[in-house]
């Protein structure tokens, strides 16, 4: 490594953990939801939150664009939502001049969206997330609109409660970088979240850094090499989960029904140059591929009926998959 690239890596790990620190404050626990969530802003990705109401996912969003000092916008989803209510609309404006059409800009403008219990709206209205996912635009009355960079969506879902929500395509999961489990806090962690919240409520995160320099951050993070070796083992393990494919482990030819898409390869590489910085490296290692694995993998597979009547659970079936994948 060339003094230029340590010295650029050295930088790069001490703003990844000033950033982290100062979510700290306001987050009790969660470090790895914290982890996830970091890498995937800076690899410049949209993340799915999952876990039970009141676990501070909402509130784990808001200390981000805080911290990062980026307009926040919050959607609460509900089946009564329409596209225009989030994309925005023209609406009819009286002047001197006379009548004329203004367009009102929707919720969804803003660096950081958060998609409160996306799966509650209808399909009609999460397709209008699409655009604005992927192409960070969105089109209304034919006329197409570029959002702010950087641009994320962070969406969240309950997995307990599913009376009158509405599941996600396949499609809409895959334009997700992460789905990111948000776990049960442990009993020391709810005892200083208990202190935290109805005591004296701690001390607030401060700003680290802005735009332009999260937007560096993401430039060093595409720069970082990836070894042959290293890169060729990120694709085995994404056509690990292919159950068509003839070098598929068993447990996937036995209890899948498909595979991750290229967009999985995509983001394993991508994120994995991320923690490698965040790590001091500039180079990305078997285990930053491997770490990233779970959370770009575990929305972009699908359970046949065989696996759902004999009882598996996908967390532990895609860790064999994980496991069954030499680095060689």
């Amino acid at each position: 490594m060339s003094e230029q690239s340590r010295s650029g890596a050295e930088k790069f790990a001490e703003q990844y953990e000033r950033i982290r620190a100062e979510i700290a404050k306001e987050m009790i626990g969660q470090q790895e939801v914290v982890e996830h969530l970091l890498m995937a802003v800076i690899a410049g990705g949209n993340v799915l939150l999952e876990g039970v109401p009141g676990l501070g996912k909402t509130h784990l969003v808001r200390v981000l664009g805080k911290v990062l000092n980026l307009p926040f916008s919050r959607i609460q989803f509900t089946p009564d939502l329409m596209p225009a209510d989030i994309t925005g609309t023209n609406i009819l404006v009286r002047t001197e001049e006379g009548n004329t059409f203004r367009f009102q800009e929707g919720p969804l403008f803003s660096s950081i969206v958060l998609a409160d219990e996306i799966n509650r709206a209808t399909p009609k209205t999460q397709a209008a997330l699409l655009e604005a996912m992927q192409e960070h635009a969105v089109t209304v009355a034919g006329e197409t609109r570029k959002l702010p960079e950087p641009y994320f969506v962070l969406a969240t879902q309950n997995p307990v409660e599913q009376e009158g929500t509405y599941p996600l395509p396949e499609a809409q999961l895959d334009r997700f970088l992460f789905k990111v489990l948000v776990p049960f806090p442990t009993l020391e962690e709810l005892s200083a979240i208990v202190d935290l919240t109805v005591k004296d409520g701690g001390a607030e995160a401060q700003q680290v850094i802005g735009a332009e320099e999260l937007l560096a951050m993401r430039a060093a993070a595409r720069s970082v090499p990836v070894a042959s070796g290293v890169q060729e083992y990120a694709l085995r393990l994404v056509l690990a989960t292919h159950p068509e494919n003839a070098d598929a482990p068993e447990v996937t030819k036995k209890y899948l029904r498909f595979g991750a898409s290229p967009r999985a390869a995509q983001a394993l590489l991508s994120v994995s140059r991320v923690r490698a910085l965040a790590k001091g490296r500039f180079n990305v290692a078997f285990e930053d591929i491997r770490a990233a694995a779970p959370a770009c993998l575990r929305h972009r597979i699908a359970l046949n009926f065989e696996a759902i009547s004999d009882g598996k659970d996908g967390e532990t079936l895609l860790q064999e998959i994980i496991s069954s994948v030499s680095e060689k």
